[in-house]
């Protein structure tokens, strides 16, 4: 078994929120491996999404509405769960690894998002 590589100074800019101001920079994301595949996710979701808007305007019955939505909700809450699992696994293990205060605003920042997400 071999040690996981340090975290250097690139690998934790990858981490960084993005700046709100001019053409943010592209790095490298927590889910860059499976970017492939959270895209496929979202096309298919976007596909459930307009056959939603088609039952509503053929007037589908609404038990068949909500069990669409109901559907795409879940989808949704997967790519989420994904998403915050490969920050986890990237960019807060990392900010672990390179120092206890790196390490404690990582965490407080993924506290944010879960409390975020837990109030849908």
């Amino acid at each position: 078994m071999t040690a996981p590589a340090p975290v250097t100074l690139q690998q934790a800019g990858e981490c960084t929120p993005p700046v709100r101001t001019g053409t943010p920079r592209r790095t490298t994301r927590g889910y860059a491996t499976g970017k492939a595949d959270y895209l496929s996710r979202l096309r298919k979701i976007e596909g459930q999404v307009r056959g939603i808007h088609k039952m509503i305007e053929n007037d589908t019955w609404c038990p068949d509405v909500v069990t669409q939505v109901a559907s795409v909700t879940r989808a949704l809450q997967e790519v989420a769960v994904g998403l915050v699992d490969d920050h986890l696994r990237h960019c807060v293990a990392g900010a672990v690894r390179t120092s206890d205060a790196a390490g404690e605003r990582a965490l407080d920042e993924v506290t944010g998002t879960i409390r975020q997400v837990v109030r849908l």
